[in-house]
């Protein structure tokens, strides 16, 4: 049985979204509730604004926590569960807290071909921490394996926040890369 606890030991087996991280933040800010009111009244249908919705909740949760998604629902007027469900099938949204500085490496066979798998071993290396692992101790990093960066001519890719190196990232740009979100220099994750 795939079930995180074993029944004999769970009096009360939590729900898949239950077992999430929970994000300090529990609503959103009025600014955001703005921007989201705005963002929904481009379209028909609510609905179709779930995603950028869950991009707002992401940069103001810092990940797209439970409550993120909640919050979502509410400012839609949405079902939680459609909101739920957007959320949890895009890699894109974070369900777990990350660094300041989340990088993401490409291991798809493009970037593979190209030493992804070298590139997320020294991303690991440098950052301290590994894949899903949340923060390192500092809070600066968070790593993630992903699957496509849209750089298949010029990979490995590497994705910092939200900015993409699709040129050839060897281990000078890598350290050229850390050493100016160190610097400050990167837009934080969550801003």
């Amino acid at each position: 049985m795939n079930h995180p606890m074993p029944p004999e030991t769970s009096e009360a087996p939590l729900a898949p979204g239950q077992r999430l991280p929970r994000s300090e933040r529990k609503e959103f800010s009025a600014e955001a509730l703005q921007e989201i009111a705005a963002i929904a009244a481009k379209y028909p249908d609510k609905l179709a604004a779930t995603l950028p919705a869950l991009h707002i909740a992401q940069r103001e949760f810092g990940f797209t926590s439970l409550d993120a998604m909640k919050a979502v629902a509410k400012a839609l007027s949405i079902p939680e569960g459609h909101v739920f469900g957007v959320a949890s099938f895009y890699t894109m949204y974070q369900k777990q807290p990350v660094g300041k500085y989340h990088l993401q490496v490409c291991t798809n066979i493009s970037c593979a071909l190209s030493g992804g798998a070298q590139l997320l071993e020294k991303v690991c290396q440098r950052a301290g921490v590994q894949p899903g692992e949340g923060p390192s101790k500092d809070g600066l990093w968070s790593v993630e394996e992903v699957e496509c960066l849209a750089a298949c001519g010029s990979g490995p890719c590497l994705q910092v926040n939200h900015d993409i190196y699709d040129e050839y990232v060897d281990e000078r740009k890598l350290d050229e890369i850390m050493q100016a979100c160190k610097r400050g220099e990167y837009r934080e994750w969550a801003k």
